[in-house]
Order: C-alpha cells, then structure tokens, then sequence
C-alpha cells in the first residue's frame, strides 16, 4: 500500500516517470486467461483426441490462433516474469523456480546461475501501465512472483502469493491467506471463476484489465469426481488418456466458458479483447504433446510452444491464423497498442506489437529473432533416462531455425523447425554456416542483456565412469 501511495505521488509530480492519462470511454477491456501448464496439445482445437473443450474450442473459432507461440521460459515463474514485465529472464533474474540447482548435485557439472524468487518493484508491470490509464486490474488465482500482485499495479488480488500451486489442494478449506474458504469440497478453479465474473459486473462500467491466472491444471492432480468419472469411462485416446488430468481441463474450459458469457451478458462482449494461452508446456507425467519433443521443464518445443488465442471484436477475423513465431513478451506492447496507451518512459519492452498481425493476418512482424536463457538445472520426472529435464542452456529461433547451447560441455543443437517439428534431426554439422549464424546472434544477444553464463564448475561433480 506505501509503495501505491508513493507512486501516485510521483506520477503526480514527476511527469518524466509514468503519467497518468485519463481512462478514455472507448478503450477495450483485456481479459487474459493464463492457464498453467497446459501443453500446446491440450485443447481441442489443436487435436486433443480425449480431452473435452468446447468453449475454447468456440473461441478459438471467434478469434486469431497463434500455431507458433511460445512461452518465454519453460516453467512457471520466469515465464510469469516475463509476461509482466515485458522483459527477457536476465533483464529481471527470474530464470526458474525455487532453487536454480535442482536435482542430484554430484550430476551437475556447473554451478547454476543465482536466481531471483520474486519480480522486483522496479520493473514496472503490464498492469502498473493499465492502471495509470485508467484501468481496474484484476489478478485472480496464481501470481508466484511476490507476496502479492498489489504491489505491482492491480487493485485486486484473489488468491494470489508467492505459491507456485495451491498448497491446501484444490478443495475447500485452500489454507490460503488471499482466499476466504468457500463451502467444503467447493473446487478451486469454480471459486476462481466466480470471483473473475463478480469482477467484471462490478468493473462493467470502467474499463478492466483481467488476469485469470488458474492454478489449474498444476499439480496436484486433482478433479471433481463427476468429471473424473466421466473420462475414467471414457475410452482412451491415443494421444491424451489421463482421466484426472482430463477432468481438471474439463472444469478449465467450463470456467472460460462461464466468463465468456458473463461479458455478453454484461454487453462488454464487444468492447472487450480476450486473449488465452498457457504460461509454458503441458506436466509431462500427465500429458503430451507430441508430435513435439518434451514437456514442461524444456527448452524443446513441448516445454515453451504453447496455445494462443486473441479475439479482438471488429479487428481480428474469425478463424484466422498465424505462423508468425510470437512469445509472451509480445503481449504487454500488444496491450499498449491496441488501447493507445505509450510505452513508460525510459523502460525498455522486449517483445513487439502483435497489433498488425491481429489487423492482416497475411502479414508479418519484422525479422526478429526469439530467445531463451536458463542457467539453472530441472530434475528430472520419474521413469525419465535422462538425469534432467534440462541442464543450463540458452536458446534462438529465427525463422525456421532453432539453435540450442548447452552451458556444461559447449555442444550445440539445431533444428529446422518447420520440416522437423519434432526436433528429430541435428543439423549441427550438415548446416554449419547456418549455426554459426545462429550462435553468434545469439552470443550477442547474451552480451546485449548481460545474461549470466554458467562456468563455475561443482566441486561436488563425480564423473560418470
């Protein structure tokens, strides 16, 4: 509450920081369902062949989808991070969750990068910008990047901390200090949808900014049992055959549907842009994702490539799509354009506007390339070969081409994303000139936001005979 009270003072008075602008009538409303760790096969529109998802599947007919999005880091809190800020993982020093150095010590060659748990205040989030246009922002369900999203723009926080999962379960009672307990059994997800739909008749005559950030579908894995039931009766897919897993979908999609139609019954339907997508890859003991490679936790397509829908009524064209290869980071510009509100001054956005894309969907951004950088180490999930999800790597894709170096012994991979979308082929030593390309854009990049290079070695590293 001081740091808001200083802020407004400052932006009061000091006209080079953020100034104020009035809210003007006509500005869109932005809700943004923020699913967490749903893999980029986990709905329906994209092939899920057990999974059950009408409401995204009807929005996703509605509105622009993004078949090459990306989350801007593997796992949960680096890419909330991101997303917020506008910012790559070095510029802000999120990089992972927790502990940087996970998994068993005598197999890590290096010592990972330092790794900061919480955003700090001076970067200045999506909805710190909103809010001093004018605009009511919401952050209901997960945040992970502080004790609390009021520090950082939003007026309204519901069930919101520093957690990464909700520690007391999905049912009633939550033990959470930002959620009052509902009835007993009362589930998570419908006791966050229904705090999002008070939102929206509350806020229906101002313009909002609603971040629905679901807990759901994190572990732990658990279901209401009439949903549960119902895929545990249901013949498996070959491609999704989970039933708990499928049923917390299930109330996922019911919670989007349910907002979905209170903004059409609060008329805002039209005034107001409704973006959905994931904060990294699908929980890979539950799901997959194939036909790409990995799961959360990597820096293979599975961990990063996630769903992305945006409707924008009277501008986006139902049923369209994009190729373009888009990232998290290109929301917060996105936001900025599309309600006319300026960058904060002196702050520096690493994504670009989506804008022209959602006007054409023929056209194209300007040649960029994307980036990942992951210092740390992720244990592996039970039954898997290898000892890690992912030591410390940094990652580029431009175009098609997708470079990966990894920090413990140098070697580099590279992929052709378009004819191998499964990561199947090294091209490392057939595409030579194409890696060097690759890796000394990459290289540069790493200098330009003083990306912490692991190269410390462990001490307590034993060799593998």
């Amino acid at each position: 509450m001081l740091r808001s009270l200083v802020l407004t003072c400052l932006f009061c008075w000091m006209p080079g920081l953020l100034t104020p602008i009035s809210a003007a009538p006509d500005r869109p409303n932005i809700v943004l369902f923020f699913i967490d760790d749903l893999g980029w096969r986990d709905v329906g529109y994209m092939g899920s062949d057990f999974y059950e998802t009408p409401h995204i599947d009807e929005l996703a007919q509605k509105s622009m989808r993004f078949s090459s999005a990306y989350a801007a880091a593997p796992n949960c809190a680096p890419s909330r991070a991101c997303l917020m800020s506008g910012q790559y993982t070095p510029r802000h020093g999120v990089y992972t969750v927790g502990d940087p150095a996970r998994g068993n010590d005598r197999y890590r060659k290096l010592i990972p990068a330092k790794n900061n748990v919480v955003l700090a205040d001076r970067f200045v989030t999506i909805a710190e910008t909103l809010s001093q246009a004018g605009y009511q922002c919401a952050s209901i369900g997960k945040w992970h990047l502080g004790k609390s999203p009021r520090s950082q723009g939003f007026q309204v926080n519901i069930a919101g901390n520093q957690s990464g999962s909700p520690r007391g379960g999905y049912f009633s009672p939550y033990r959470n200090p930002q959620l009052s307990n509902g009835d007993p059994g009362e589930y998570l997800t419908d006791r966050l949808t229904a705090e999002a739909c008070s939102f929206i008749k509350d806020n229906a005559d101002s313009p909002f900014f609603l971040y629905l950030t679901h807990y759901a579908v994190h572990t732990p894995l658990q279901a209401k049992e009439e949903y549960k039931k119902h895929f545990e009766d249901k013949p498996a897919g070959k491609l999704h055959q989970h039933a708990t897993y499928a049923a917390m979908v299930k109330s996922m999609d019911d919670s989007i549907g349910r907002v979905l139609q209170t903004l059409k019954e609060q008329k805002l339907e039209e005034n107001t842009v409704v973006v959905f997508t994931s904060d990294n890859g699908g929980y890979g003991p539950a799901t997959t994702m194939k036909p790409l490679r990995g799961s959360k936790g990597m820096l293979y397509e599975g961990g990063i490539r996630v769903p992305l829908l945006i409707k924008w009524p009277g501008v986006t064209q139902a049923g369209s799509s994009s190729e373009e290869p888009v990232i998290n980071l290109d929301l917060y510009p996105t936001f900025l354009d599309l309600t006319e509100i300026p960058v904060p001054q002196d702050y520096q956005l690493d994504g670009e506007s989506l804008v022209p894309l959602l006007k054409d969907p023929q056209s194209s951004l300007k040649k960029r390339s994307l980036f990942w950088h992951f210092p740390a180490y992720l244990q592996k999930y039970q039954g898997m070969q290898q000892r890690f999800r992912t030591t410390p790597v940094s990652v580029i894709r431009q175009g098609d081409w997708k470079l990966l170096e990894f920090f413990e012994d140098g070697h580099r991979e590279l992929y052709n994303t378009r004819s191998d979308i499964g990561e199947t082929m090294n091209l490392i030593d057939s595409q030579p000139e194409k890696a060097t390309v690759l890796t000394n854009e990459l290289h540069r990049w790493q200098k330009q936001v003083q990306a912490a290079i692991p190269s410390d070695p462990n001490p307590h590293y034993q060799q593998a005979n």
